[in-house]
């Protein structure tokens, strides 16, 4: 498989020096203009501070970037013809030359084929409310890929309850960050209990050397909880939902585009809290994906 690599990437790489790739769906797809392209200057700020490199994915005429410069990251969060792809689509985007933003799921393969161990997100996709047969294809990635994912957990819109249980019927690890209880997204806590709390990078690097030393395949989600001054109650965030879904509904929104969808209307619906809390949870998720790549072996 072709990559382009910046030369900050790839020196890194080379030299075995700590790497956490970052996803661009959230740019192109996941935040408005200008929000989403500050979010990635700061996402990756945030990375460099703390030690680690940073390397965004994306797909620039039909060829996989790992690294992006400044004009690659403004085309992702201005330009109207960026195309979402997951595993499934990247043959396509290939084959027809196509500028792609990757989800979780294409980040998460891509990553892993590049020799990266650490991934930042906001929240990964799940199975979708009411359709428990409709299953995101960050799910299936993760339970095939050995990539420790930093996240918020499952993006609120989806069902958290039947996602945390095809997380564990298909051997994914959920570890807390602090926390006992999976996070809810927007929330700190859904009510669903992780297999493991940690309290260290430390921790967190010696579950995922025993996972490698066993030659597993599986992703390790390390779940992380928004911070406090940004967490919205879960009965004002379903409100909002609720509200969001039905215009989902009335406009026959469906398939990949409703996860968009939902988080637009409901930062619109919120004023805009819900946006805040996406956007602090990212940046507190790039911070911890970083410092724990200082701990995980090359």
């Amino acid at each position: 498989m072709k990559m382009n690599f910046s030369e900050e990437v790839s020196g890194a790489l080379h030299f075995e020096r700590p790497v956490v790739a970052l996803e661009s769906t959230v740019i192109a797809h996941g935040l408005p203009y200008p929000q989403n392209i500050e979010t990635a200057y700061k996402l990756e700020r945030i990375v460099r501070e703390n030690g680690s490199t940073p390397a965004t994915v994306g797909i620039f005429d039909g060829e996989i970037t790992v690294g992006l410069n400044d004009e690659q990251l403004e085309i992702l969060a201005t330009s109207p013809v960026v195309k979402k792809v997951s595993r499934r689509d990247l043959p396509i985007a290939a084959a027809r030359k196509y500028s792609g933003a990757t989800t979780v799921a294409a980040t998460s393969f891509l990553a892993h084929a590049a020799g990266i161990k650490v991934f930042a997100t906001g929240g990964i996709g799940g199975v979708h409310r009411g359709d428990l047969t409709d299953v995101s294809a960050d799910l299936p990635e993760l339970a095939q890929t050995p990539m420790l994912v930093v996240c918020s957990g499952a993006k609120i819109v989806l069902d958290l309850p039947a996602t945390r249980e095809w997380l564990e019927t298909h051997g994914i690890p959920v570890l807390g960050w602090h926390c006992n209880n999976m996070p809810a997204f927007y929330s700190r806590s859904s009510g669903l209990a992780v297999d493991q709390r940690v309290d260290s990078s430390r921790e967190v690097a010696a579950i995922v050397k025993a996972r490698d030393d066993m030659g597993l395949q599986n992703a390790i989600l390390l779940t992380v909880p928004v911070p406090d001054q940004f967490e919205l109650p879960t009965d004002e965030v379903e409100a909002v939902l609720k509200e969001a879904m039905a215009l989902a509904e009335k406009e026959n929104v469906k398939g990949k585009e409703t996860t968009p969808y939902l988080l637009s209307k409901m930062s619109e619906l919120s004023n805009d809290k819900t946006l805040a809390a996406n956007i602090a949870l990212l940046e507190n998720n790039a911070r911890i994906a970083a410092e724990i790549s200082l701990r995980i072996e090359r």
